[in-house]
């Protein structure tokens, strides 16, 4: 057996978890039955203390009117903690939006009537904005020109370049000095360690208060320097810490690490439902690609919490357009089967994106962790930010916030459009209504928008593999659909124009007639956006229902299906892990992944102690004293020992935990009078007959687990993962014959199975 700490053992109250802890006791005593930080949770053992504290709820409240007034706040006190998680995550995702577009707009200029209001808000205001110059009013000044009168000219340019690069700078300082001084926890996504902690290890300070408060804050801060990242991977983890904040309320959950995971499992949900404003896409996001135990309860309640969440930050409007997303689009034509050839080719870009990411990525992170790198993580947003924001600001569509990008480049041309790229030559005799504009030939604004959109490919592909993973709150999913929306808008106007020049060509034929409005750009960027996701994430079906909630766009599920599938099947045939499984992997969470054990191994091949080990530590049931016991605590680090009838037998009896051990005898000395170093600890109902000379024995049955999960030493290593795995087990013991003979932890599976895939067995550890 190893000492770890993931491994800690887990006594069962006599399995129905109930009654006194000790026998001189008149109540349990504080902290017995909870975990230590880094510890894994045991969810048979948290599943029978919930199904115990139900049933003497429900006997109870036959007693008196009270009791039964009790009992319906304690089963509504489930829904309770979704409302309040859908309210306050709902409300802070809507404070992120506002502070967001006003910080990124900060950049650029200022508002004279009101400083708090965003570009587009100062606009709205104005009642000297024409239609064709919405952009554009008195009150709204750029920072050359309030400092010096001059808008137009190569100073200007340099003010602005300048200040520009400069508030960036401010911006990424400020977020990566309160993340390292305040709360470490609140860098990154958030996303695998959520997984993590969803599995059953436990992270102390992860979802706490000042976590929640920091990553609030750093997430606008970073989002409005212009660094390539999003906010909808830390959205999640702000939820989460909303659960968690709530659940402290209620004993309920607050006492069960298995009841406050469900609830974090709904948080999840309510954390993807505000930031990409699809209530349906998180529930099934959580469901995919985050919870490890996710019963049908919790089904309901986090489509609750997801719901009320939509509701609160709909209610708020940060996008002043009524609507839950920035991205609303409306399409006015079909798409055609002979579309599917251009999405599958989109689904294998984003497959090899992904693929190309992951590994680029994990490289880089790899070698943060191993080199003089990883201690300058100041330094390291300093130069990232100053070189984004340096190479950003020349190129228009890396200027902007990477979420108006995204939703330009999803935009349909209408005839009121003035971007850039919707700048095709117009037919004069054009009489169609103005939803319906025929293809047209592309005009040099298209061409200038392809160049720089060609530049802003590139330097989004390179920069987002060193900006995730440093040492602020840093989302993956904008900058993947990013990537991959620039690259399906090349395509799509590649495709116009292909269909509008050879329209005669076999291909088009048969659904694109001259003049007729044939293909959507806007529908390309949108596909190559979920085929980029999902190559990074490797999400299915939440990736297709958040892309149609976030778009609208509710005809063209099959070409999202067509790319997410085409996009999972590339990436996964050079890996099958995601971005968030290997950054799990990286700094060696134990997280038991769902992939199956084909390997023909046997438990006695994994369990411990091995050939040359030193035997297993172990008590006996009434010959070991007090002493003997502290001694064993003081000299080993297992977190577990079990319990045998006599060190020669070694017949089992049952298995105590070195917390719950610790506790007994340190609550035993204070209150109970005779119990010295040499008084003989018992696990047996009735007490070992002693010599009238000896002090008073300890009885400590009542914190030994009877039933401890047993295996024979030739059960098949694949049948051992799927009990760890289905049952979230910490350890399991090995017998043959009733005879104990070793023990197997989480750890050890872990290690077995890295050691079968070829990788360091060594890397399975907390980091």
């Amino acid at each position: 057996m190893e000492a770890d700490a993931i491994s800690n053992a887990t006594p069962t109250e006599e399995m129905n978890g109930a009654g006194n802890l000790m026998d001189f006791l008149d109540e349990p005593f504080p902290d017995v039955g909870t975990y230590e930080d880094f510890h894994t949770i045991d969810w048979l053992r948290e599943k029978s203390r919930d199904t115990d504290r139900h049933r003497k709820i429900t006997n109870k409240s036959k007693e008196s009117i009270w009791e039964f007034i009790k009992s319906l706040l304690d089963a509504w006190s489930g829904w309770v903690v979704m409302l309040l998680i859908g309210l306050l995550s709902g409300t802070l995702a809507g404070v992120i939006d506002l502070a967001v577009d006003w910080m990124t707009d900060l950049k650029e200029g200022v508002c004279l009537s009101a400083f708090w209001y965003s570009h587009e808000q100062c606009c709205w205001t104005s009642n000297e904005t024409t239609f064709d110059d919405r952009d554009k009013c008195p009150q709204w000044q750029k920072w050359a020109e309030l400092m010096t009168g001059y808008n137009e000219g190569a100073g200007a340019y340099l003010l602005n370049y300048f200040l520009y690069v400069m508030w960036a700078l401010c911006f990424s300082l400020m977020a990566v000095s309160l993340v390292r001084v305040f709360a470490p926890y609140a860098c990154g996504s958030g996303i695998p360690e959520i997984k993590t902690i969803l599995s059953g290890f436990i992270i102390r300070g992860y979802l706490g208060k000042w976590t929640l408060l920091i990553k609030t804050v750093t997430l606008v801060l970073a989002v409005s320097s212009g660094l390539s990242l999003g906010k909808e991977g830390p959205l999640v983890h702000v939820a989460c810490c909303c659960g968690n904040l709530f659940c402290s309320l209620f004993s309920k959950y607050s006492k069960n690490e298995g009841k406050r995971r469900e609830v974090l499992s709904a948080a999840a949900a309510a954390g993807v439902s505000v930031a990409f404003g699809a209530p349906i896409g998180g529930v099934l996001f959580s469901l995919e690609e985050v919870s490890y135990y996710f019963p049908l309860k919790t089904l309901w309640r986090s489509f609750f919490a997801a719901l009320v969440a939509a509701f609160t930050l709909r209610s708020i409007n940060p996008f002043g357009n009524n609507r839950l997303v920035l991205f609303y689009v409306e399409y006015h034509t079909p798409w055609y089967m002979a579309e599917l050839v251009p999405f599958i080719l989109l689904g294998v870009f984003g497959g090899l994106w992904g693929t190309l990411f992951i590994r680029a990525n994990i490289a880089w992170c790899r070698r943060r962790k191993t080199t003089q790198l990883g201690k300058y993580p100041v330094l390291e947003v300093i130069a990232v930010t100053g070189i984004t924001a340096v190479l950003a600001f020349p190129n228009p569509y890396t200027r902007r916030s990477t979420s108006q990008l995204i939703s330009e480049l999803f935009n349909d041309c209408g005839a009121l459009e003035s971007s850039q790229l919707c700048d095709y030559y117009n037919s004069p005799n054009m009489t169609r209504p103005v939803d319906d504009i025929p293809d047209r030939p592309a005009g040099p604004g298209v061409y200038a928008a392809l160049w720089q959109l060609s530049l802003a490919l590139i330097f989004k592909v390179v920069i987002t593999i060193f900006t995730f993973g440093m040492k602020i709150p840093s989302g993956l999913f904008i900058p993947s659909m990013a990537v991959g929306a620039i690259a399906g808008r090349i395509v799509g106007i590649a495709v116009e124009q292909m269909a509008y020049h050879h329209h005669d060509w076999i291909i088009f034929k048969n659904w694109c007639r001259p003049g007729a409005d044939c293909v959507t750009p806007g529908l390309y960027a949108m596909v190559g956006a979920a085929a980029c996701l999902g190559g990074v994430t490797r999400m299915t079906v939440s990736l297709v229902v958040i892309m149609f909630e976030l778009t609208g766009g509710l005809e063209y599920i099959v070409p999202l299906m067509a790319a997410a599938v085409t996009s999972k099947w590339v990436a996964d045939a050079f890996n099958k892990e995601g971005i968030y499984e290997a950054h799990i992997r990286l700094n060696g969470y134990p997280y038991l992944d769902q992939d199956e054990f084909t390997h023909r191994t046997l438990a006695t091949d994994v369990m411990r102690p091995r050939r040359n080990d030193p035997p297993l530590a172990v008590l006996t049931q009434d010959s070991t004293t007090v002493e003997d016991v502290e001694t064993l605590i003081k000299d080993t680090d297992y977190n577990g020992f079990p319990v045998v009838v006599s060190r020669e037998s070694e017949r089992l009896i049952g298995f105590v935990q070195r917390r719950d051990l610790t506790l007994a005898i340190k609550t035993a000395r204070q209150k109970q009078d005779g119990v010295v170093s040499n008084s003989v600890v018992y696990f047996t109902e009735d007490a070992p007959q002693l010599p009238a000379s000896c002090p008073q024995p300890l009885k400590l049955r009542r914190i030994l687990n009877l039933s401890p999960f047993t295996v024979t030493d030739h059960t098949p290593m694949e049948t051992v993962v799927d009990i760890f795995r289905k049952l979230g087990l910490r350890q399991c013991l090995v017998t043959r014959s009733g005879r104990l003979l070793g023990i197997i932890t989480k750890k050890d599976v872990l290690r077995h199975m890295a050691q079968m895939t070829n990788q360091d067995p060594e890397s399975i550890m907390f980091n």
